[in-house]
């Protein structure tokens, strides 16, 4: 089976539309929205939920009134100040490292796992797909990249699918590295703006050190030309493939508000129909 990463070195480069458009033209796979901080793909594909789970991740401190002397060795010990002078943890403050728990005389504090979130298996008109939705300030966003990637393998392996589509976070941090190793391919979707050129560039690199194969297309190329021909360089110099150039067009904010994929909503537009070319090039380069 193989796992195609969509990514951005930067939000709003459209990389979520434009992989729905392509779940819309692959055969037998299983969609993944690896972006759990900030998850959308939900948005287009209007899921039917068939299981919830909790993800759980990291511990939360609490402390027990009933067995502490309030002997203040907690509140000396711990670096974020997240205990006050009545002895409440505040969860936001508390790092949840554990120095207190281990460090009370009286074992008055309880470190219980904590809940951050969820993890979904749904159904879609493109087929099956798995997504989940991280609680908000809640942490280990990679752990849950690392948990629906590898549920989504588990149900492609289960239901004997070819492909795994998987809608990747944006930037450089750890959600994106757990997103992309081990990866098949990694497309790059970019714009041709100085953040866009330059967040790129650091996606690029981070791929490279994983020794995950690149791709690149450029979104909304004809905004500005000048940087399209520079981005389109770099990847030449850098060996990098750039499967195409998709002009700036309004149907992709309709298509969103109509919850349907750029295909779907006009399969005659020209970013459709570059959409369709890029796919086909991609599929070459999966086989």
């Amino acid at each position: 089976m193989k796992e195609l990463i969509v990514i951005s070195g930067k939000g709003g480069t459209g990389k979520t539309s434009i992989l729905s458009a392509f779940s819309s033209l692959a055969q037998n796979k299983v969609l993944c929205d690896a972006d759990v901080d900030a998850a959308d793909l939900h948005l287009i594909m209007n899921p039917s939920v068939i299981q919830r789970t909790d993800f759980q991740s990291g511990n939360t401190t609490v402390i027990d009134k009933d067995r502490c002397t309030e002997c203040n060795l907690c509140r000396e010990l711990c670096r974020w100040e997240a205990i006050s002078a009545d002895y409440e943890v505040n969860s936001i403050d508390c790092e949840g490292c554990g120095v207190c728990v281990n460090f009370c005389p009286e074992n008055a504090i309880d470190f219980p796992l904590s809940t951050c979130g969820e993890w979904f298996i749904s159904d879609t008109r493109f087929g099956p797909m798995v997504h989940a939705r991280l609680g908000i300030a809640e942490e280990n966003s990679g752990k849950l990249v690392t948990l629906v990637r590898q549920e989504a393998r588990k149900l492609g392996e289960a239901k004997n699918l070819d492909l795994i589509l998987t809608d990747g976070p944006p930037g450089v941090g750890c959600p994106v590295i757990a997103s992309i190793g081990g990866a098949d391919a990694v497309l790059i979707v970019t714009e041709p703006t100085v953040s866009g050129q330059h967040d790129m560039e650091r996606v690029v690199q981070l791929a490279d050190h994983f020794k995950v194969p690149t791709l690149i297309c450029v979104n909304k190329f004809d905004l500005n030309l000048e940087l399209t021909r520079d981005i389109e360089n770099y990847a030449g110099k850098q060996g990098i493939p750039c499967l195409g150039r998709i002009p700036f067009d309004p149907i992709f904010t309709k298509a969103m508000l109509q919850a349907q994929t750029v295909l779907e909503y006009n399969t005659q537009s020209e970013a459709g129909r570059e959409i369709t070319k890029i796919w086909q090039r991609l599929s070459d380069n999966l086989e």
